[in-house]
C-alpha cells in the first residue's frame, strides 16, 4: 500500500515521478485568474488564525459542511473562529473522494509542515500549530506568495474600480511578484439586473462622463476604462456567462432595448440576449485592438437557493451546473468576430464537463498562426477541478486539440494558500502523460516530455498572455 500523500502522491509510474520531480515541481506559478483581494497584498495582511485563511469566503468548504449537516452558525454565522474550524476539521475527516481533502492536506503539508491527518481528533493540535505559524512574519500574504514561487497574479476587477491597490503594489519595489488587474465587465453587461441603472451611474463617474444614456455612451465609457486598465498592465478580460449566446440585432434595435431598460421597463429574454450579444461583440473587437486575451466562463446557474441568497448574497455556495449551452451559438459568436479578423485570443471554460468534446471541436475551427492554440479550452473549472475532471479535460483536449499548447492551471480562488492547486494539477498531468509513455503510446523522450510539462505548467501561459515575467 502506498503511503498517505507522500512525495509520490498521485504519481503511479517511474516516468510520472521523473516528470513531476525533475520538471514540474520547481517550475514557477503563474496565476492568471483568481479572486483574491489586491488590498490584502498591498497591505501585506497577516492572518490571525487558520479559519480566516481557510473558511472566510470559501464556498467550496461551505457546501461540504452543509452536506454534512452543519448548522449555518458554524459556517457563515456568528460562531467563533475556533468553533468553525473544529466543525470543518470534523467534516474534512469524512471527505473521502472529495478534492477538498487533498487540497487541505497539501496546504497543511506545504505551508505548515503538518504531515498528519486533520479530523475531529486532531483539530486542537492543528489549530495551535497553524496559528503559531501564522503569527510569524514569514506567513504574511506577500511571503505566502513568495513561498509559492508565484511570479504573476491577475485579480478580477470591475470596470468602475479605481485600481488603487494595484497602483500601490506596482509602486512598491520591495515586492517581486507582479499583480495585474483583469477586466471583468459582468455588471456592465447584465442589463436585466435590478440595480443596472445605478451601476451605469457609477461607471459613468469612473469614465468621466456626465451620464450613460445610450448604448453608444456605454461603449464610450467602456473604451475609456479599458484604456485605463491597459495603462495599469491589464491584458486579460474575463466574463461570467450563462452560456455563449449569439442573437444579433442592428444598432437601432440595440439602442431601443437599452433605452427601454433605462426607462425601468422589463426586457424580454430575447431583448436581453440581443443586447448581451451586441455587448460581447463590441468588447471582443476592442480586446482584439488592445491585444488582450478573452476568457469566457459559462454553464453556471447561480443563486439557486432563494432563501439563502436573500440571507447571504451571491458567491456563498448555491450555484450549480447549467445543462443548456448550445455549441452552435458559441461557434457563431466566434465566427462573427473572426469574419472581420477581430477575434482575440480566447479561452473557453464550461462548468458542464459534457461540453468538453464540443469545445474541443470548436477550437479547431478558429486556430491560426497568430498564436499557439489561439483558441483554448480552459482548465477543468470549479465543480470539475478535481482528479477525474482534470483527467477528463486533459484527455479530451489531447484527443481533439493541442495539449502541448495548453495554458494550464489557475487557482480561481479567494485564498492565498490555494497555490497548491497548481501542484495538484501538475501531479495529475505528469501521471497522465507518464501513463501514456509507459503504455508505449508516446516515446520516452525526456527532452520533449520535459518541455511539454514545463510549458503547460508555466511557460505557455506566460507566452499566450504576453506577460513580461
Amino acid at each position: 500500500m502506498k503511503a498517505f500523500m507522500d512525495k509520490d502522491f498521485l504519481l503511479e509510474t517511474e516516468t510520472a515521478k521523473k516528470l513531476f520531480h525533475e520538471y514540474a515541481a520547481e517550475t514557477p506559478v503563474l496565476d492568471y485568474h483568481c479572486h483574491i483581494n489586491p488590498r490584502e497584498i498591498a497591505e501585506d495582511r497577516q492572518f490571525d488564525n487558520i479559519t480566516q485563511v481557510w473558511l472566510g469566503g470559501d464556498h467550496y468548504k461551505w457546501r461540504f459542511m452543509r452536506s454534512c449537516g452543519v448548522d449555518e452558525k458554524y459556517i457563515t454565522g456568528d460562531a467563533s473562529d475556533y468553533e468553525k474550524f473544529c466543525c470543518w476539521a470534523e467534516c474534512l475527516g469524512k471527505a473521502i473522494g472529495n478534492p477538498l481533502f487533498h487540497w487541505s492536506h497539501l496546504e497543511l503539508q506545504r505551508y505548515f509542515g503538518y504531515t498528519g491527518v486533520l479530523n475531529k481528533n486532531t483539530a486542537d493540535e492543528v489549530w495551535k500549530l497553524c496559528n503559531e505559524k501564522l503569527a510569524q512574519p514569514s506567513m504574511s500574504v506577500r511571503n505566502l506568495i513568495r513561498q509559492s514561487n508565484v511570479t504573476l497574479i491577475c485579480t478580477t476587477d470591475d470596470p468602475a474600480d479605481s485600481l488603487e491597490w494595484h497602483k500601490m503594489i506596482a509602486g512598491d519595489k520591495t515586492f517581486e511578484a507582479k499583480v495585474l488587474p483583469a477586466w471583468r465587465p459582468d455588471k456592465a453587461m447584465n442589463i436585466e439586473k435590478p440595480d443596472y441603472p445605478e451601476y451605469l451611474d457609477k461607471l459613468a463617474a469612473a469614465a468621466g462622463l456626465s451620464e450613460i444614456n445610450s448604448f453608444a455612451a456605454l461603449k464610450e465609457a467602456l473604451k475609456k476604462r479599458m484604456a485605463f486598465f491597459a495603462s495599469m498592465g491589464c491584458c486579460v478580460s474575463d466574463h461570467a456567462l450563462e452560456y455563449i449566446m449569439y442573437c444579433p440585432a442592428d444598432e437601432d434595435e440595440i439602442e431601443a432595448i437599452f433605452l427601454k431598460r433605462l426607462n425601468r421597463m422589463v426586457l424580454t429574454k430575447e431583448e436581453e440576449l440581443k443586447f448581451k450579444t451586441a455587448f460581447m461583440l463590441f468588447v471582443g473587437k476592442e480586446y482584439h485592438k488592445l491585444d488582450w486575451a478573452m476568457q469566457l466562463h459559462y454553464g453556471c446557474k447561480r443563486d439557486n437557493n432563494t432563501l439563502m441568497y436573500e440571507k447571504l448574497g451571491p458567491d456563498t455556495g448555491y450555484d450549480c451546473i447549467n445543462n443548456y449551452a448550445p455549441s452552435a451559438q458559441m461557434a457563431d459568436f466566434l465566427n462573427a468576430l473572426n469574419v472581420t479578423d477581430e477575434l482575440p485570443r480566447t479561452i473557453l471554460y464550461s462548468l458542464n464537463p459534457n461540453d468538453n468534446q464540443s469545445i474541443g471541436t470548436i477550437l479547431g475551427c478558429f486556430q491560426d498562426s497568430t498564436a499557439t492554440a489561439k483558441i483554448q479550452q480552459g482548465s477543468a473549472w470549479w465543480f470539475n477541478d478535481h482528479k477525474t475532471g482534470m483527467i477528463d479535460q486533459l484527455t479530451s483536449l489531447a484527443n481533439l486539440g493541442n495539449l502541448s499548447g495548453f495554458v494550464g492551471m489557475l487557482t480561481d480562488s479567494r485564498s492565498f494558500l490555494s497555490y497548491t492547486r497548481h501542484e495538484y494539477f501538475r501531479r495529475i498531468l505528469c501521471n497522465l502523460i507518464g501513463g501514456w509513455v509507459e503504455n508505449g503510446e508516446f516515446p520516452q523522450d525526456y527532452e520533449t516530455l520535459g518541455e511539454i510539462v514545463k510549458n503547460i505548467s508555466y511557460y505557455n501561459a506566460r507566452n499566450y498572455f504576453k506577460f513580461e515575467v
